[in-house]
């Protein structure tokens, strides 16, 4: 087989996406046993948008495997500045042993992989999100034990956070509701293929305007941002257009009595989740975001066949 990238979690077999899962799982529990799994190893790390979680898990996950990272900003590097995507690709898959990349446009990332001789994670695009879904899957199994079955609702923008979820849950039998305002839902190019999914592992797919419907009795309330970046001009409509969208003590009090909240973070307290629920001893947002770096950990050693 060739090089294996990472662009969304469709790029894995549904028994690739369990094992990289359990490997995030083995990963986490026995961090030593994987030291130097990568050692000699080097990731380039190319950024588009600014990044926390992101970057500092990548970093430090190459490192606690062995390796180490690069960060190429978008002014560091010749991509922001006339240098095609495709002699970017080329030139540092001679350099590095694996990229990730955090970009605007999903075919920046289409147009990387196509000329990179190594394997090329999405670290973000506008499209897709898949490196947040991978640990946002594997918190819910420390919290639920078997996912199969469960209902993950979604409310807010159907954006590039939507669209992974509604594929990755599909995927492992997860049924799914998105929760978006008149005008704001999911690419239904992602929700059909996300019901294509669900056909096959009986999960179920809605996608609807009504927040209250979509959380009563959910196992798993989530949120994002109402305005992404890139989106901070639209931040005073997207304000009103959301009215009534926040995931508050009232929507928690109709989910799930197990019910737990997520969030990809960051959080914009008042906004998208009250405090109550952000700050609340349901939410496991802060085991979410630590999941990223076993995660990812995981997927890297799955490319590269050190797993």
């Amino acid at each position: 087989m060739g090089v294996r990238h990472f662009l969304s979690l469709e790029d894995l077999s549904l028994d690739e996406l369990w094992a990289v899962l359990d490997l995030a799982a083995a990963v986490k529990a026995t961090p030593e046993k994987y030291a130097n799994a990568l050692a000699g190893k080097s990731l380039a790390m190319i950024f588009q948008k600014k990044s926390t979680r992101t970057r500092v898990s990548f970093e430090t996950g190459m490192f606690q495997l062995g390796g180490m990272a690069l960060f190429l900003g978008a002014n560091d590097i010749q991509i922001g500045r006339g240098e095609t995507i495709a002699d970017t690709a080329r030139v540092i898959s001679r350099y590095n042993d694996i990229i990730m990349a955090r970009v605007y446009g999903h075919d920046v990332l289409e147009e990387m992989a196509a000329h990179a001789t190594v394997p090329v994670i999405n670290g973000l695009s506008d499209a897709l999100h898949p490196c947040q879904v991978l640990a946002d899957l594997q918190t819910m199994r420390e919290q639920f034990g078997d996912i199969r079955g469960l209902t993950f609702t979604y409310i807010g923008d159907g954006n590039n956070m939507a669209h992974s979820l509604m594929i990755g849950c599909a995927r492992v039998g997860v049924n799914v509701r998105i929760a978006a305002p008149n005008g704001y839902e999911p690419d239904a190019a992602y929700v059909s293929a996300a019901r294509s999914h669900g056909q096959i592992t009986g999960a179920e797919v809605v996608v609807t305007n009504d927040p209250v419907a979509a959380a009563t009795d959910a196992h798993v309330l989530y949120t994002d941002v109402w305005a992404s970046m890139g989106q901070e001009e639209e931040q005073a409509k997207r304000l009103v257009d959301f009215d009534g969208f926040q995931v508050d003590g009232r929507l928690m009090s109709i989910a799930h009595d197990d019910a737990v909240f997520m969030h990809c973070l960051p959080a914009h307290r008042g906004e998208e989740v009250s405090a109550e629920v952000c700050d609340g001893p349901r939410s496991v947002i802060f085991d979410e975001a630590e999941n990223r770096l076993h995660a990812q950990k995981a997927l890297m050693l799955f490319l590269m066949g050190a797993g």
